[in-house]
Parts: structure tokens; sequence; C-alpha cells
């Protein structure tokens, strides 16, 4: 029997995946296990893997956008007629988008700390497909996502690399060598060089580029979107002297193998602030307040299509060390998108550290379902009074972004004079 696939939900917050590629052609054998497209979500690029055993009859999108429980693909026996089984879960999605748009009043939703609440299956929308990118030769490039990305950074033209993977796949060690040994272009004709160049039109009016909106940059706008305006804000700033936190990570870092961070200090002190001030480790759920016991620390990472959160759970049980290691590991996979769903949820707080960019003040806004988010700006030298004498101070400034339904001015400002109080005497973050 036919066996209709569709689009998985691959994270919490997905609504729509996109394609990326196939890796199964029609007619081709299909094993349990066997990976059939590259999907790319919100968060990462992952592999839809089959959970049935035949051929592949039947493929409905190429490439591009498909939302949540959209129809993918066909998987049955070599010969079989699936179009009863197709035309069936289309119109099922028919029915689920016509219940969707019902007038039928929406009940209040719930915020679940880890999760949405559940929503009825996206409907099944007409899909234009994006192009396929196009080789010299006419036929359509295969690359993993990851080879596209170390192309791109590298300057390669996809083009002029022969693949070594399943049916010419363009794999990470293709990029490797490609870069070890560069090709060098061919010397443009001539007629090229002495081609006349059309005078810039200032009349003209294709003066701006449009790019299309990524998934992770969707669930961004969304779920910020969301945060900000639904959630009433307020900051609180503190100057923070980190003197002492820099003679105290030099001589760590003179006698441990493992090199450690100022956010790494950072990270271990708002865990041990965070033991000490359950409120700021709290979350809103709507009709509850709930105060987690667990210490989950985000700590936001810059990528190219926007900003990933991998999780350091029970932050306050490990050591600087494990922090440091942990925060460089998911660090690195974030950048390839490589990162599993649970590696990016469950966060109580969140950290968004921009001091390394020269910045030395900002604000952030909050990481659902977090109270709070911690801004950290640079550390600057600036003439500070101590013992009623001028000397010269390490500043760094923080803000911590509360959620007053949640945390109270008072409750930020004690959580604040608490990390300050471990920054400035670190000693106080391990006792």
């Amino acid at each position: 029997m036919a066996e209709v696939i569709r689009m998985p939900r691959m994270s919490d917050t997905m609504e729509e995946g996109n394609i990326v590629g196939w890796l199964k052609e029609v007619g081709e054998t299909v094993e349990p296990g066997d990976v059939l497209a590259e999907v790319e979500t919100d968060k990462a690029t992952m592999e839809l893997e089959s959970f049935h055993e035949g051929v592949l009859l039947h493929i409905g999108i190429k490439e591009g956008p498909v939302p949540v429980n959209g129809v993918l693909a066909v998987i049955g026996e070599a010969g079989e007629d699936f179009a009863a089984a197709l035309q069936a879960a289309e119109s099922e999605g028919s029915d689920n988008s016509a219940a969707a748009a019902s007038p039928e009043p929406a009940k209040e939703a719930v915020i679940n700390s880890s999760a949405p609440a559940p929503k009825a299956p996206a409907p099944v929308a007409p899909v234009i497909a994006a192009p396929p990118m196009p080789s010299s030769n006419g036929s359509r490039l295969k690359a993993s996502p990851l080879a596209k990305s170390m192309a791109s950074e590298a300057g390669i033209d996809l083009a002029s690399i022969a693949g070594s993977g399943e049916n010419g796949r363009i794999v990470k060690r293709d990029i490797e060598a490609a870069i070890q040994n560069p090709v060098t272009s061919a010397p443009a004709s001539v007629a090229n060089e002495t081609k006349a160049v059309p005078a810039f039109n200032f009349n003209s009016t294709d003066q701006y580029q449009d790019t299309p909106v990524s998934q992770m940059r969707k669930v961004i706008a969304r779920r910020l979107g969301e945060s900000k305006f639904s959630a009433p804000h307020f900051y609180l700033t503190m100057e923070i002297d980190m003197t002492r936190a820099i003679a105290v990570r030099k001589t760590i870092n003179e006698m441990a193998p493992t090199k450690i961070s100022f956010n790494d200090l950072v990270v271990k002190s708002c865990a041990a602030a965070l033991q000490q001030h359950p409120t700021i480790n709290s979350s809103w759920l709507g009709d509850k307040i709930r105060t987690n016991n667990s210490i989950n620390i985000g700590v936001a990472v810059a990528v190219e299509d926007g900003l990933l959160v991998p999780v350091i759970r029970h932050a306050n049980m490990k050591s600087l060390s494990q922090i440091n290691v942990e925060v460089k590991e998911l660090a690195g996979r974030a950048k390839v998108k490589k990162l599993q769903p649970d590696e990016m949820s469950g966060n109580t707080f969140t950290i968004s550290n921009l001091g390394m960019f020269g910045i030395d003040e900002f604000t952030a806004i909050i990481n659902p379902p977090d109270a709070c988010i911690l801004a950290v700006g640079g550390i600057s030298q600036q003439p500070v009074v101590k013992d009623g004498e001028i000397v010269i101070g390490n500043i760094m400034k923080v803000t911590l972004s509360c959620d007053h339904r949640v945390v109270d001015g008072a409750s930020g400002a004690k959580f604040l004079q608490t990390l300050k109080g471990m920054l400035e005497d670190p000693i106080r973050m391990i006792v």
C-alpha cells in the first residue's frame, strides 16, 4: 500500500521546512533509515529519513518551502497506482485548512516552557518551487548545505567542482580539496575585454536587492515580536569592575590546559547568582509562574542567517573548563547548523554577549520562555574612584531585561548586585 510522506515538525517552533534537495530520485528503492532529502528548518539543516520500505513513486516539491504536514512524497511498490492515496492526503490537508479558517472563537493559548501550544496542521498551500542552482552545463548542482557554506566562504564556484558523493553530490571533502588545489580560471576573451559597458541609468528603479526570508529569520521575527509586544519589558543596567576577574582569569589560564574566556566567567557567575535568586530563573505560563529548579543557560550565538541559542544545562553544577568546552562545541555546530532541537530548548535564562564586537552597552529582547535575558558589553578602561582616589578601572556594563509579569525591579536589582559581587570577587562564585 502506498505511503504518503509528509513534512514532519522537526523543532518546537517549526511551521514550515525548506527542501534543500532530494538525495533519492523517483524510481529508486528506499529502505528504512535511508535519507530522502535535506530540509532546512528554522534552526538547522536536517536529514529527512524514511521509515518505510519500497520505491519512491512521487516527489511533490523538488525544492522550496513546504508547510508542516504538507505532502512531500509517496513510497510504495513499483508500478503501484498511488493517485487515490495522494488525492486523499491532499483532501485531508484542504479539510484541515478549512477547519483552521473557521470563524469559531479562538481559545486563549497557554505557553509551555519547552514547546508551543498545539496547533492545527498547517494547510497544504500551493507552493512554487525555487529554481534549482544550475551548473555550467545546465544540469542541477547537487551539494550538501555544509559544502555550499564552505564554498561561499572560500569564494569557490561550485560549478567548477566534481562531486565525489552519491550521484555526483558535492560534499565537504570536495571543497577541502578545491581549497588545497585551487583552479585558476581561464582569462576572459579579448572580445569580452573590449565589450562596451552600458551607461548607468540613474533613473532606474532597480536600486535594491530582495532576499527571500529564511526559515530561521521568520521564526526570529515571530517569536521575538511576540516577546517584545506581549511581555512588558523593563531594563536594569549596572557597571561591574572586572579588574580582579581579569587577574583571576590570567592565573587560571596559566595553570589550566583549558583556556577560559570572560564569557565563561559570566555564565558561571550567572548560574551561581540564579541559585540565590530563583525568581529570575522563572517562566510566565499565562495562568501560573513556573520557578525552574534546573539552571539551564542559553548562550546566544550569531550565525549567517540570524541567531541560535544553544543551552548549557545545569550550568551551576559545571566547572569553568566544562562550560568553556561545551560552549565552544555547541557554538561551532551552531555556525554550521548542526545543532539538534533538544540542544536549543529548555533554557531558563539567556546571555547575549556583544562585548567582542566593541559594544559597550545594549538591551536585549527576552528569549521565551525565560523571564530575563542579560546583555553583556565589552570591558573598557575608565577612571573610577577607590578609597577616595581616582584610579583606572576595567569596567563592563551589563543590562538585565526583565518580564514585569514575573520579575519586579527590586528582584532584578538584587540579582545584579549578587552578579556584580561575584565578578568583582570571583572566588565567591565557587563558594
